[in-house]
Formats: C-alpha cells, structure tokens, sequence
C-alpha cells in the first residue's frame, strides 16, 4: 500500500452488521474506478450484535486498507468520529454512516471540491430523503435554528457525508452531542470555506433508525453549547465576567440612588420610607451577589480551562 493516502473514510457504527460488507465493498469499487489510494477506518460504538466479528473478517479480506476500533461500551457517535479523526491519515477524510443511506459514489465529485475548488469542508445535502416524516420535519426545525445562529448557509448540517481537508479534523474537538454541528466547530476553529453539494440519498435497507425523539431536546440544547463554546470556551471570563460587571454595576448605582434618595428626603424633611421597606433595594442587593457570583464563575472558568487535561479519553477495548 502507497504512503500517501488519498482518501479516509470514518464510518462510526452500531448495530450493523448486515451492511457492512456491501458498505466495504462499495467503497472498494468507487476508490478504484477512479484510481485512489483509499483507508477505511470503522469505529465500533459498544454494538451488541455481531459486528465486531463482521469487522475481524473484513479486516482479515482487506488488510491494510481497513482499520477498525472497538469500544468497550456505546460513547456515541461524536466519541467515534474523534477517535476516527485521530486514526485517519488520507489527504482528505470522509466520514460516512454505516447503513448504507450515504452513497460512496459521491466520494470523487467531493473530494476535487476540497482539492480543486478550495473548500475547507463540504457537506452533503440530502435534498431528497426517504425518511419518515417524523424524521424530516425536526431536522428542518434544526437546520434552519442553525443556519440563524451560525451563519453558514448549510440545508443539512446532519448528514453524515462530509468531505474534509485533513487539517480540518485534526484541528477539531468533536465530543459529547456535537457531531451535529461539527461545520459550526470548523468555522470557529478558522475554516471558514464551507460548502455542499446535493447528494443522493438512499433508502435504509438493514437495520433500524437510531433517531428518537430525545435527540430533538438534544438537539437544541447541542447548538446552545457549541455556540458558547465556540466563542467563550477559551475564555469564560469574557461571558460571565462581562454580565457579572453590568449586574454588579447596576445594582450598585442602584442601591447607592435607593439611599440617596432617603438623605435626601430626610436632610429636606419630605416624607419619606426606610430603605429596608422598598422592594427596590432588594433587588439591588440580588444583583449585586448575582454580579459577583457571575464574575466568580468566570474566574474560575478561566483557572479550569487553563490547567484542565485532555477531556477525550474513551475506552478502546480493541484495535485492529
């Protein structure tokens, strides 16, 4: 096998070891009818049927042209892409579902985007689905709250057949929920040429759907983090220090013109209530210890981000 890689396909799995095979074999055909020198590398995800076997006899039928990581228990699917990212060592690194609803035949057209064109990422587009409809309209939902957030004009950030330069994932932080809005990670971490191209989409032809409707909560509550991260995670202080010293500063002012007022009144004998008695005073002072809660919690964000280790540790059961 060629030093030089031309391609990396990540395919993250559960439960599918029915699809395997054709899915292995597919990207065999495509990879070389146009001449690359191709890598797969499967990250099992805890799967409870058989296809750690599967996997060991393709492997055996392959060699070097797959690699496969095993986890000892299901990370989920963003824990599986960052261990496949770390493995990959193509020019441009693919990642791609394992049921087979992702075509492999638009690796080419993809690929001399990235090469040719000069994108950083490019996603696909699922223009046409065969999903149910319980599927389709959340996900609609999702794209257009990301495409306002973000301000990347994707139709489908969660497809799962993205085309990358290699830079592009070994510069990322892919954890937790986050695959969702890993072209939002890319813009935040500089890569900021992002495109997609309409791909087909093919019926699921083994298995079940892992979609349920948690991923809807899920799902929103992902964008909120990795909006924040994105621009505050390397320096917390700037968010919870900056809303600290506006509240600290208004219930400051606040309960300096509460007492003001009462001298006043009292040095000009006009009638007047005790500070203690008015409403106001008491929310100057709640905004005052919520200032400095606010800013103490961004201090102490700072002092956790500077000394914290690597937050990616999983455990692998097996490689291949």
């Amino acid at each position: 096998m060629s030093n030089k890689i031309d391609v990396s396909v990540v395919v993250p799995l559960y439960n599918e070891e029915e699809s395997l095979p054709e899915l292995m074999a597919w990207i065999e055909r495509v990879c070389g009818e146009n001449s690359l020198v191709y890598e797969v590398i499967m990250v099992d995800d805890g799967s409870t049927d058989s296809s750690w076997s599967v996997v060991e006899a393709l492997k055996k039928e392959y060699g070097e042209k797959l690699k496969a990581i095993r986890f000892a228990r299901n990370y989920g699917k963003s824990a599986a892409l960052y261990c496949g990212f770390e493995a990959a060592e193509g020019e441009v690194v693919f990642t791609m579902d394992a049921d087979l609803q992702d075509s492999p035949d638009e690796i080419p057209e993809m690929r001399r985007m990235v090469l040719e064109e000069g994108y950083d990422l490019v996603s696909g587009w699922k223009k046409r689905r065969y999903d149910p409809l319980s599927k389709r309209l959340p996900s609609k939902f999702f794209n257009a709250t990301a495409r306002f957030v973000s301000g990347i004009k994707l139709n489908d950030f969660n497809c799962g057949l993205k085309c990358y330069r290699k830079k592009v994932v070994k510069s990322i932080e892919v954890y937790g929920e986050m695959h969702r809005y890993i072209p939002i990670l890319a813009k935040y971490a500089g890569f900021k040429r992002i495109g997609e191209k309409v791909v087909q989409h093919q019926a699921r032809k083994y298995g079940v759907s892992k979609f349920g409707i948690e991923r809807m909560v899920k799902g929103y509550l992902d964008l909120i983090s990795v909006t924040f991260m994105s621009r505050f995670g390397r320096s917390p202080m700037y968010f919870f220090g900056s809303l600290g010293t506006v509240m600290f500063l208004v219930g400051g002012f606040t309960t300096a013109w509460v007492i003001g007022e009462k001298l006043y009144k009292q040095f000009n004998d006009l009638p007047l209530r005790a500070v203690a008695d008015q409403p106001l005073f008491y929310l100057a002072i709640l905004a005052i210890i919520l200032g400095v809660q606010l800013f103490l919690a961004g201090f102490l964000g700072e002092l956790i981000n500077r000394n914290s280790t690597d937050r990616n540790r999983y455990l692998i059961d097996e490689k291949l």
